[in-house]
């Protein structure tokens, strides 16, 4: 398939990102397409107040009838490209979404540089390849990963270390939790990943549907509307609840 492809499961990077860099010019075209920002559905972890991280875990039932509600909101836009995460939570999201689409398309999971996944997932008819949506998996959009507090009570935890530690984890933006990710480190690897491979989608005039979480979707809309430090914590996204940007020369601009 002619599509472009991320890098897989990597290392974590827990270098510190430079914010001056940020945001980056953006190469001017004449397209005016769409790019769709989608938090995945309610975590059964979500459901249970429960810190998640990395830990890959299902939509709840909730969740899953917020990831149909969301694809409702977007199913006559057409779509060229999806990303989202090596989760479960946001693939199912992902998933589920597009199942309400009207153009028919059927999304197909790409495995770049995963032995048999990728040689024998070949298509071979051209028809068939055409009638498919490619979906990328990058690890680069995961969720900001809570270290020592994943698979603890959210409330038990602010208990036993104070609710004001708990805010410092959870809302600070360079403070991470124990042997965890700052939003500051999650940001160090959304934001490179997005310039790199998701705006040139959009430079190429393509429509593109983003599902993945709270944290790496702050982090990108922080770079996408420049939000101060401060204005990205007080940023909150509501589950299986679409955002809509235009790309219109050469400017991702965020849709009233």
């Amino acid at each position: 398939m002619s599509f472009d492809i991320c890098r897989s499961r990597a290392r974590l990077p827990l270098a510190r990102l430079v914010f001056s860099r940020y945001p980056k010019k953006i190469k001017e075209e004449k397209a005016m397409n769409k790019l769709i920002l989608m938090r995945h559905g309610q975590s059964e972890w979500n459901r249970l107040n429960l810190f998640t991280g990395w830990v890959d875990i299902p939509l709840s039932p909730l969740g899953i009838e917020e990831a149909l509600v969301g694809g409702d909101r977007i199913k006559d836009i057409p779509i060229d490209i999806i990303y989202t995460t090596s989760l479960m939570r946001a693939q199912m999201t992902a998933m589920l979404a597009m199942s309400r689409h009207t153009s028919g398309k059927t999304p197909v999971i790409l495995h770049p540089g995963q032995g048999k996944l990728q040689e024998w997932g070949k298509i071979y008819s051209k028809t068939a390849e055409e009638s498919c949506i490619p979906v990328i998996c990058a690890w680069e959009l995961n969720e900001r990963m809570y270290g020592e507090l994943q698979g603890l009570n959210k409330a038990e935890t602010a208990e036993k270390f104070g609710a004001d530690q708990v805010k410092i984890w959870r809302r600070s933006f360079d403070v991470p939790p124990p042997n965890g990710e700052s939003l500051e480190m999650t940001a160090a690897r959304s934001i490179p990943y997005f310039e790199e491979n998701i705006l040139p989608q959009l430079q190429e005039g393509k429509n593109v549907f983003v599902s993945a979480h709270g944290n790496s979707l702050r982090s990108i809309i922080m770079y996408l509307d420049q939000l101060s430090r401060e204005e990205v914590l007080n940023l909150e996204l509501a589950t299986g609840e679409p955002i809509f940007y235009m790309f219109q020369d050469g400017k991702v601009i965020r849709e009233s």
